[in-house]
């Protein structure tokens, strides 16, 4: 059981929230890069890097889990634990994809606007990531052994 609220029957504060934070992120690309020159070029491939490997990260998740994909925290009635192809290795690869992005962004942006906020993503998804895995250890007797063998974002990172 987790501490955190459920924000709704299906966790739809949680989405509400984190749709605001892709806009604040997003934002943040109109602000004035903070430097320029060599550091900003290698500052632009490594985040475009990023923002590559993010979206192939939550793209194959998106794939991966088939008909149990929801944009709600809370599992679907009819949906089965995933533990094949990305999930083998991470168990939330979409939120993992997307603060991939997000420091991506920031990096691309030259922005320490847009990383401080990449940051409060990887919080926020770290929250709501702890109330997710709760409904799912409860839906899932299985579920506790596959959280104690997969890291939580990021494959062999986080």
């Amino acid at each position: 059981m987790s501490r955190l609220p459920d924000l709704g029957p299906r966790g739809e504060g949680w989405v509400a929230i984190q749709g605001v934070l892709f806009v604040v992120i997003a934002a943040s690309a109109f602000l004035p890069p903070a430097w320029e020159g060599a550091l900003r070029v290698a500052t632009v491939a490594t985040g475009a890097a990023l923002i590559v490997l993010g979206g192939i990260l939550a793209v194959r998740g998106q794939r991966d889990l088939g008909r149990s994909l929801t944009v709600f925290p809370r599992p679907r009635g009819d949906a089965t634990l995933i533990e094949a192809g990305v999930y083998a290795r991470v168990r939330h690869p979409i939120y993992g994809g997307l603060v991939l992005a997000a420091f991506g962004w920031g990096l691309v942006g030259a922005s320490p606007v847009g990383l401080a906020l990449a940051a409060v993503l990887l919080g926020f998804f770290a929250l709501k990531s702890t109330r997710e895995e709760a409904w799912l250890a409860d839906r899932f007797p299985g579920y506790p052994a596959y959280r104690a063998r997969t890291k939580r974002f990021v494959p062999f990172v986080i």
